[in-house]
């Protein structure tokens, strides 16, 4: 299989650590206490997950997520970070 590339995003957890999930690939979700764990452990989740689609006989999804950063509106009573 070729090399694939997949956004991740990294969720801050209030409690430390991170919650990392992939777009693409709907229920690839992994954790970790820091951010570097978190990275190795969502590499490891989207092996597992690729694996598994290959062995049923389905479908490699592409990346096809566009992810942009925009600044919201100005709401009244709404204090900017």
């Amino acid at each position: 299989m070729r090399q694939k590339y997949y956004k991740v995003i990294f969720e801050p957890q209030e409690e430390g650590g991170y919650t990392v999930t992939v777009p693409s690939l709907p229920g690839c979700i992994s954790e970790g206490d820091t951010y570097e764990e978190a990275l190795e452990n969502i590499k490891e989740a989207i092996a597992l997950y690729l694996e598994s689609l290959q062995a049923d006989g389905l479908p490699i999804p592409e990346e096809n997520h566009l992810i942009v950063e925009i600044e919201a509106p100005h709401v009244e009573g709404v204090a900017s970070p």
